[in-house]
């Protein structure tokens, strides 16, 4: 098997996404931390890795490739089952599909003391369609655990830790159940917590 390295940053959930893509599939692969916080994806050797100097960024074998959906898809392409990325054209178009509606989330920087009315409104427009997606399913594109999952769950665990209520999205909150099963998903919950933590500072009391 490959030599495969995953730079990451247990904080971030795109990274986190990838993370879980890599638990998921089973594959072996060494975990670099970059801390984003101390500029480390900026020191030299790392931007020779990756110009764009971004986490998550995955090595297999000289071959460098970053964007946490693109690491996943390669990944469970090269190493994984079928059900993670199904073969099937149409089955493989919905995952594709609820991987492009990842959640999108608020990231409070230096300054940021609140989130923004608009943002918190188009989050829980996105919570309803992913709540309607999940109606009568196990796992956001079937029955099946896909790398759909694993990139969504990344972003979920992030806004819970930030606070976020979705008590009225039942649908979700039955899922979240069901990926407790996914490998990493501790390690996934530990790195969201920090998130968390990190946002809440800045946050007005």
């Amino acid at each position: 098997m490959s030599n495969l390295k995953l730079y990451h940053f247990p904080l971030s959930a795109p990274s986190r996404g990838a993370f879980l893509a890599l638990k998921s599939i089973g594959v072996s692969a060494e975990i670099i931390i970059i801390d984003l916080f101390k500029k480390e994806q900026l020191s030299e050797s790392f931007i020779k890795i990756n110009p764009q100097h971004c986490v998550p960024t995955l090595e297999d074998d000289g071959f460098v490739l970053w964007e946490s959906r693109a690491i996943a898809c390669y990944v469970a392409e090269k190493y994984g089952k079928d059900s993670l990325y199904p073969k099937d054209i149409k089955k493989r178009a919905i995952v594709n599909q609820r991987l492009i509606r990842a959640i999108c989330y608020p990231i409070l920087f230096g300054g940021v003391t609140e989130i923004q009315k608009h943002l918190m409104d188009e989050l829980n427009t996105t919570l309803t369609f992913l709540d309607q997606f999940l109606e009568g399913l196990n796992f956001v594109a079937g029955d099946n655990l896909t790398i759909a999952d694993t990139a969504i769950l990344a972003s979920i665990s992030s806004i819970l830790a930030v606070g976020w209520d979705i008590s009225l999205f039942t649908n979700i909150q039955r899922w979240l159940k069901n990926c407790e099963v996914i490998p990493g998903y501790k390690e996934n919950m530990e790195g969201a917590q920090r998130f968390g933590d990190a946002v809440k500072k800045n946050l007005k009391s």
